[in-house]
């Protein structure tokens, strides 16, 4: 039987770029940014088994890949808060 809900898995993505985009809008110096826009540490480029390191910025990445973006241009895109939000939540929840 389908509803007009939207699937869980669209749920949690959309849910995932909102918070990409709170952290995005934050003070260059917040901590949170900070982490989120730091470039990938050697170790972690170094790493062969990459499937075993599911990372939140990896995930959101991944996400990001549907619509296109990188992380850097996201960050910037967020900037504009109506836009994100459209586009994080209606074309999450409705593709």
């Amino acid at each position: 039987m389908a509803t007009k809900q939207p699937n869980l898995t669209a749920i949690i993505q959309s849910r995932r770029l909102s918070i990409l985009g709170h952290v995005a809008r934050m003070d260059d110096d917040a901590d949170a940014k900070m982490i989120l826009t730091a470039p990938p540490s050697r170790e972690l480029e170094e790493v062969t088994r990459t499937s075993l390191y599911i990372t939140w910025p990896n995930t959101v990445q991944r996400d990001l890949r549907a619509y296109n973006l990188t992380l850097n241009e996201a960050v910037d895109l967020a900037q504009n808060r109506p836009l994100w939000r459209l586009m994080s939540t209606y074309g999450a929840t409705h593709s």
